[in-house]
């Protein structure tokens, strides 16, 4: 019989120091963020002159760094027991990119910028998700991630829109937004050193800095089908900044560009929360299932759309997808392991999909030159759809893969 204690209902999330405190870093980082990555891209082409491919190398290359990064900073922080400090490196290092980016004259610099800047992301983003689990119940942990996910993805829309301002009211040019960008990135690294508490973590019997076990299935098979579900739906899932590329392809002009990508950082913000308060009502493996259905028609739109005026619902559609996804994704592999692994797992699921979203950026760069725009589209929409059939069929043993993840070990 339960007692007292256990019957007590947890405290909300939105009562949670750690989780608010770590919702407002994240949204003064993606304030900073977003008001360059939405012009990188116009940058990249129209003022260093850089072809649709170079963009796909620079993105996959970018994202690949912060994907691989994060197992193994997700490893270091379940072993040290500190989550704080690989935090606050990364956000760190995200200012920093900031300054570098300003400086850049040709795509090569860039490069080099949205490297540092995916380097403080992989060392950042495991040990913060591991952070907020720890300081939540599990059965509000679905709100705590889609509550973070709401605070980050403000800083998302008021990211852009501060960058449309400057351009269209001040005609501040690409390399000073950059500097301004790198101001709230620094101020969130201050509040998560000042505001942010270490929660207690069980003793470590035998610290071994060496012992790296990175295999999936010692975690189980619901975590192993996750995992392969997500690589599989992540070859198709190319970089955002080919949404850019394409409502530009569509006719609108840099102003209306950004202002889509508000609106869509305006639903994902809105409705990561009720989302992940869904979840923790409904389970998150149904809200995860759907996810993959909305993502392959928002695809297949982009891919058909013959008007730009079809983006208008898109990527509103696309900002739903992501608050069904995201903040859910991490809720549900936090109650896949053990406490003490939740790091390493979550890590685990950033670096695969972060392996498959490089040949999907890099690929999605080679279809549009050389099979056309809707070509890249047509194909995320596809592999959406295979994922979800297999999410929802639980086969996760095709082809052998299910054995072969149980035996990928690096100790």
């Amino acid at each position: 019989m339960m007692n007292a204690q256990e019957d007590k209902a947890p405290p909300s999330p939105l009562k949670n120091r750690n989780v608010l405190a770590l919702g407002a870093v994240s949204l003064l980082n993606d304030f900073a963020s977003e008001m360059a990555y939405p012009i990188i891209p116009i940058f990249l082409t129209a003022t260093l002159g850089a072809p649709v491919a170079a963009m796909g190398v620079i993105e996959g290359i970018a994202e690949a760094t912060a994907s691989i990064l994060k197992v193994i900073s997700g490893r270091l922080s379940d072993r040290l027991r500190n989550r704080k400090r690989f935090a606050a490196a990364g956000y760190a290092l995200s200012a920093v990119s900031k300054v570098l980016l300003s400086l850049a004259a040709s795509w090569t610099a860039v490069l080099a910028a949205r490297f540092i800047d995916r380097f403080g992301k992989g060392i950042r983003t495991s040990a913060r998700d591991a952070l907020i689990a720890d300081s939540t119940d599990e059965r509000t942990r679905g709100a705590a991630f889609g509550l973070h996910r709401a605070m980050d993805t403000i800083g998302a829309v008021i990211g852009p829109l501060t960058a449309l301002v400057l351009i269209s009211a001040f005609k501040t040019g690409y390399a000073t937004i950059f500097v301004i960008a790198a101001i709230p990135a620094a101020i969130g690294v201050c509040v998560l050193m000042l505001v942010v508490r270490e929660p207690a973590h069980e003793a470590e019997t035998s610290v071994q800095l060496r012992a790296f076990s990175f295999s999936p299935g010692q975690y189980g098979p619901l975590f192993r089908r996750f995992l392969f579900v997500s690589v599989i739906f992540s070859l198709g899932n190319s970089s955002d900044a080919f949404l850019i590329l394409r409502s530009q392809n569509l006719g609108y002009q840099t102003e209306t560009t950004v202002l889509l990508y508000v609106v869509f950082n305006t639903v994902y913000s809105l409705l990561s929360y009720p989302f992940g308060r869904l979840s923790d009502r409904f389970g998150a493996r149904r809200v995860l299932a759907a996810s993959f259905i909305v993502f392959a028609a928002v695809y297949a739109g982009f891919g058909f759309a013959s008007d730009r005026v079809f983006l208008l619902i898109l990527f509103p559609l696309y900002g739903i997808f992501m608050a069904m996804n995201e903040g859910v994704s991490k809720a549900y592999i936090s109650g896949l392991v053990p406490k003490q692994e939740r790091a390493t797992a979550i890590g685990l699921f950033y670096t695969a999909t972060g392996i498959a979203v490089f040949f999907s950026s890099l690929g999605a760069g080679l279809l549009w030159s050389f099979l056309g725009p809707s070509s890249p589209f047509y194909f995320g929409a596809g592999m959406a759809i295979v994922s979800g059939v297999l999410f929802m069929s639980g086969k996760n043993e095709i082809l052998g893969v299910s054995a072969f993840f149980s035996g990928v070990n690096r100790d």
